[in-house]
C-alpha cells in the first residue's frame, strides 16, 4: 500500500497508531496515499512540544520570524506546479483554481512576513502625574488551526502564518479528506527551519484530534473553518477552558440584479460566484436575488453559459468545474437538487455525470422559481447550485438578501450609484461586493462574517492580530 505519510511532533515525523487513504475524485480508483491518523496523545504530546517552545518563539526577534515566513513563501513559490497538481489532484479544483490557490498561500506568507516586523502598540499620556503607560501586544502562546477541505493550503496558510508571525506556536489539524495538502505545506515549513515546537501536524478524525485540542488546557486559542453544526459543537467545548475562538463558517450568500444592471457583467458575476470551483467555497453566491425587468434575459444568459460549462477530471485541459470533493457531498447535494424539485422549482442541469473516469461529477444547477422560505434556498448546499428569486424592487431585494441565518458575503449588480451605496450600508454581511462575484478576496485586508457564518475577531490582513495576540497595559511610575 506504500509508506504512510507521518504526522509532525516537536520537529521530528512520528507514526501514528492508524491510517487513512486519500483519493483522487476525479478518479476514485487513484489512491494518492496514506496518511497517519492522530489521536489523543498525539494531539497532547504536540501541545508539549509547542509550549515547551513557546517562550524561546515569543522572545526570538521578529526578524527571525519574518525570515522563516519569507523562506516559506520562496519554497511553495520554487514548488508551485508540483503543488498545484498535488492539490488538484486531492481536493478536485480545477489546475488553474489550484495553482491561483498555492500562489495565494505565498502571498500570504510573504505578507506577514512583513507584518511580523509591524506589530505596534501605543504609548499613552496617563491622566496622572509622572506615570506612562505603555500598551502592546504579546503572544497568546500555543493556538490550534483547523482547517476545511475546500482550500487546504490557502486557508491553513492564512491561519498558519499570522499565528507564527505574532510569535505564537502551532498545532495544526487539516481536514482528514485533504491531508496531502496540508502534509506538503508541513514538509515546506520544517524544511525552511522552523524551531522544534514551533509548529506541529496531527492529522486525523475531527471528533478526536479537534476534540482534544479544545480540551487541551496548553492551547490558549482555536481558529477553526468548518461547518456550522462543528463549530457550535468546538464553541461548547472551547468554553470549559474559556479558550480564545475565532470560527469562520456556512454562508447562503445573496447577490442581487437590478434592472439598470450590465446583463453582461452580471451574469458572469453571477457564474462565477455560484459555479467555479464547483461551488464549494463559503462565499459562493447561491441565492440571485433578480428584479422582475431584467429577470427573463438575466435566466436566458446564465443558463445558456451555465450548462455551456466544462465539468471533468480536474487535472484535464480545458476543464472549468472539477469534481465534488467527496462521494458524501455529492449524495448531499444530488438530495437538494431532488428537494429544490419538490419544493416546485423548475430545475435546470443539477444532475450525476458520468466521466471517462469513476469520479464525483455534478453538473450546474440552477433553481427557477424559488422563493426565500425554500430549504434549498436558506440551507447552505455547498456545491454548484443557485436559486433564482424575483422580485420587484430595491428594498425587497435587500430584504430578502438580509433575510438569511448567515452573514458571510453578498453582492448587488448595479449601474446606479445610489443603489450601490445604499447595499453596501444596509446589507447585513461581513464583506460586500458591487459589480463583483461574492466570491473572492484580497489576502491583506479582514476576511469574515455576522450571525451564524462567524465567530470572533476578523482573519487575514492587519486585523489578524486582533485574535493571535493579547493586550497588555503596562503602568509605570517615573516619579
Amino acid at each position: 500500500m506504500g509508506e504512510v505519510q507521518r504526522n509532525l511532533i516537536g520537529g521530528v515525523w512520528r507514526e501514528a497508531k492508524e491510517s487513512s487513504e486519500n483519493r483522487n475524485p476525479s478518479d476514485i480508483s487513484d489512491l494518492i496515499g496514506l496518511y497517519a491518523r492522530g489521536g489523543a496523545q498525539d494531539v497532547s504530546d504536540a501541545a508539549d512540544a509547542a509550549q515547551a517552545a513557546a517562550d524561546g518563539w515569543a522572545c526570538d526577534t521578529p526578524q527571525a520570524r519574518a525570515d522563516l515566513l519569507d523562506r516559506v513563501a520562496t519554497s511553495i513559490t520554487a514548488c508551485e506546479d508540483e503543488l498545484a497538481r498535488a492539490l488538484a489532484r486531492e481536493e478536485g479544483k480545477v489546475l488553474p483554481e489550484a495553482l491561483s490557490e498555492v500562489r495565494r498561500a505565498a502571498q500570504v506568507f510573504r505578507y506577514f512576513s512583513g507584518e511580523a516586523l509591524r506589530l505596534s502598540g501605543d504609548a499613552l499620556a496617563s491622566v496622572r502625574a509622572g506615570v506612562d503607560v505603555e500598551v502592546t501586544r504579546e503572544p497568546l502562546g500555543v493556538v490550534g488551526i483547523i482547517t476545511p477541505w475546500n482550500f487546504p493550503i490557502a486557508i491553513p496558510a492564512w491561519k498558519i502564518a499570522p499565528a507564527l508571525a505574532y510569535g505564537n506556536c502551532v498545532v495544526f489539524k487539516p481536514s482528514e479528506q485533504t491531508p496531502g495538502s496540508a502534509h506538503l505545506l508541513a514538509e515546506i515549513i520544517h524544511t525552511a527551519g522552523c524551531p522544534a515546537g514551533v509548529f506541529n501536524l496531527v492529522m486525523g478524525r475531527g471528533s478526536i484530534v479537534g476534540e482534544a485540542m479544545a480540551a487541551d488546557v496548553r492551547i490558549k486559542g482555536i481558529s477553526f473553518t468548518g461547518s456550522v453544526p462543528v463549530g457550535r459543537q468546538l464553541a461548547a467545548a472551547c468554553a470549559a477552558s474559556m479558550k480564545k475562538l475565532q470560527m469562520e463558517m456556512g454562508g447562503k450568500n445573496p447577490m442581487i440584479v437590478m434592472d439598470d444592471a450590465d446583463l453582461g457583467t452580471a451574469v458572469s458575476a453571477c457564474l462565477n460566484g455560484a459555479y467555479f470551483q464547483t461551488g464549494q467555497r463559503c462565499t459562493a453566491s447561491s441565492r440571485l436575488i433578480v428584479q422582475s425587468g431584467i429577470h427573463d434575459a438575466f435566466v436566458d444568459a446564465l443558463a445558456r453559459q451555465m450548462q455551456a460549462l466544462k465539468v471533468g477530471h480536474a487535472l484535464e485541459e480545458g476543464m472549468q468545474i472539477g469534481p465534488v470533493a467527496s462521494a458524501n457531498q455529492l449524495k448531499g447535494n444530488l438530495s437538494y437538487v431532488a428537494l429544490a424539485a419538490e419544493e416546485g422549482c423548475e430545475v435546470l442541469g443539477g444532475e450525476q455525470l458520468n466521466r471517462d473516469t469513476e469520479g464525483n461529477f455534478q453538473a450546474p444547477a440552477l433553481f427557477l422559481n424559488s422563493s426565500n422560505d425554500m430549504r434549498s434556498a436558506r440551507e447552505e448546499i455547498f456545491g454548484p447550485c443557485a436559486s433564482v428569486i424575483r422580485v420587484d424592487g430595491f428594498d425587497e431585494a435587500v430584504a430578502l438578501a438580509n433575510d438569511t441565518p448567515f452573514g458571510l458575503s453578498s453582492g448587488i449588480c448595479t449601474t446606479n450609484l445610489r443603489f450601490a451605496r445604499e447595499f453596501r450600508r444596509r446589507s447585513a454581511a461581513g464583506m460586500v461586493m458591487v459589480n463583483l462575484p461574492t466570491a473572492g478576496v484580497d489576502y491583506h485586508v479582514p476576511f469574515g462574517g455576522r450571525k451564524g457564518s462567524s465567530f470572533g475577531a476578523r482573519e487575514q490582513g492587519s486585523y489578524a492580530a486582533e485574535f493571535y495576540t493579547s493586550v497588555k497595559t503596562a503602568y509605570v511610575y517615573v516619579g
